[in-house]
């Protein structure tokens, strides 16, 4: 592959960005752009397509869940292929089939072929995400290069979020449709972009073979794990059918494990988590997305059911969040070289923490600027800070060709951990939920899930202080009894 920098050589602080490379990093971030579209702008749009196809909550929920099970479950999957076959190749084809899977989703009639083509969206996001991702690590040289890109692409991720929510309350008072068939057209244009812009990447030639058992696997226990958590609620957490599906996620994990350990080309190399940064990172990421998604969706029904907002009214009331981060993100990569990401991610966790438990104030009569509006802003600033130093932790020190798993591992982690504190969210309001359905009982109702969401984020910020805690306890690495600078003035001067 060759790097679009001018300069390769230079120093990063002295390197210039060309017209091509900023072109390059643009087609990616309008995939992850659309990707964050396309989840914020179909939850207002739910109630006008349920009355315009006639379907029942039930069904509406799998348009919601037919995305996530696409998306969630071939992640791992996706990462890998793009390793093996090209990440330009996996990225521009998925990309194709993502436009026309939203084509599709705005000319249906049926719900059944609405929900197939949100779960063809989400297949399609699979692979598009690890690939834009891996091209990202392997294009711009770990440092702050990759820092300031990383910023600017979680940024547009944010960004998309955040417009996807006003989009589709301007967009659903005219048809639903409208929401759907938006990202067809950005979508064309970024890959018409992407096939003269985006870096070639060879094909992977040293691998031992495809590990085809391992995908097979690993890709069935993630689609029966987000489908099992998706149907808990429905079904009962407790119930014969929720209780054997977890039974049969476990033995395929463990299948999983086994094949992986014996693969000579595995899908996932078990090795990478042996790094206390690597981990913590994805279990970072299972917090930070799983409170977030949990508390977004308590909070719109609480704006929409209990206060009787519209749709436009509650998205404009997540916007200062939003704009916070599409302001301050592109900031971080600078602050992550001088900070380094544990404490950035611990910084951003203790703020989330304190605006999910400041947002449990909340009454049946709130003064927006007093009571809601410093939950918002603080919630901004932690998603600023938490989601690019995720990204950036997870990618750094890996080695390129495997860029692209370690970027479906943790875009796995951010769609499993929304998936599975979403439903434990929806379960214990639903088991909260008051026989005399008053607006104080309903509200009251609520409080735990938002407790539920507050403990999460918790469980986040002590995961990443144990990070802090390694650092000081380790100031330098050693090598062969001397440290990593005399080793390598050792190897120069023999090399001399």
């Amino acid at each position: 592959m060759t790097s679009p920098l001018t300069t390769p050589a230079a120093s990063s602080s002295t390197v210039r960005w060309t017209p091509r490379l900023w072109g390059t990093l643009l087609v990616l971030c309008a995939a992850m752009f659309l990707d964050a579209l396309d989840v914020s702008m179909v939850g207002v749009a739910l109630p006008s397509i349920g009355s315009d196809l006639h379907l029942s909550t039930a069904t509406l929920q799998w348009i919601v869940s037919g995305y996530i099970l696409g998306y969630g479950g071939l992640l791992l999957l996706g990462g890998r292929t793009a390793d093996l076959l090209g990440r330009r190749q996996v990225f521009l084809v998925a990309l194709g089939v993502f436009a026309f899977a939203s084509l599709l989703g705005g000319l249906v009639d049926s719900g059944p072929l609405l929900i197939a083509s949100r779960f063809i969206k989400g297949l399609s996001a699979a692979f598009t995400a690890p690939a834009g991702l891996s091209i990202i690590t392997t294009t711009f040289p770990e440092g702050p290069l990759r820092n300031r890109a990383l910023s600017i692409y979680t940024t547009c991720a944010a960004t998309g979020f955040s417009m996807g929510l006003v989009l589709s309350g301007l967009l659903t008072e005219a048809s639903w449709r409208f929401t759907m068939l938006l990202p067809a057209p950005i979508a064309l244009i970024a890959l018409v972009a992407g096939l003269k812009l985006l870096p070639r990447s060879a094909r992977e030639k040293t691998h031992a073979g495809y590990d085809i058992p391992g995908a097979v696997i690993g890709t069935a226990s993630m689609l029966l794990l987000v489908f099992t958590v998706v149907q808990a609620p429905e079904a009962g957490w407790a119930s014969a059918r929720t209780l054997l599906s977890f039974l049969a996620v476990a033995v395929l994990l463990t299948a999983f494990v086994l094949v992986e350990r014996r693969s000579p080309s595995p899908l996932v190399r078990l090795g990478v988590l042996r790094s206390g940064s690597q981990v913590r990172a994805q279990l970072g990421a299972v917090a930070f997305f799983g409170s977030y998604v949990g508390f977004q969706f308590l909070t719109t029904l609480y704006m929409q059911s209990l206060l009787g907002w519209s749709a436009l009214h509650t998205a404009l009331a997540f916007l200062p969040a939003g704009a916070l981060v599409a302001v301050s993100s592109t900031k971080v990569g600078a602050i992550v070289d001088r900070f380094g990401t544990p404490r950035l991610i611990a910084t951003g966790f203790a703020l989330m923490v304190v605006g999910y438990a400041l947002f449990l104030r909340v009454d049946l009569d709130p003064v927006y600027a007093a009571v809601i509006l410093p939950s918002m802003l603080l919630i901004g600033a932690a998603c600023a800070l938490v989601f690019p130093s995720l990204n950036i932790q997870a990618t750094n020190g890996v080695e390129d060709h495997e860029q692209g798993m370690v970027s479906g591992l943790l875009n796995t982690s951010v769609q499993v951990g929304g998936a599975i504190f979403l439903a434990v969210v929806t379960a214990v309001v639903t088991a909260a939920a008051p026989a005399d359905a008053t607006p104080q009982a309903v509200l009251d109702s609520y409080r735990p899930g938002f407790m539920v969401v507050t403990g999460v984020a918790v469980a986040g910020l002590l995961i990443t202080l144990t990070g802090l805690r390694s650092r000081r306890a380790q100031p330098s690495i050693v090598v062969a009894g001397s440290t990593v600078q005399e080793a390598e003035a050792e190897r120069v001067a023999v090399r001399d």
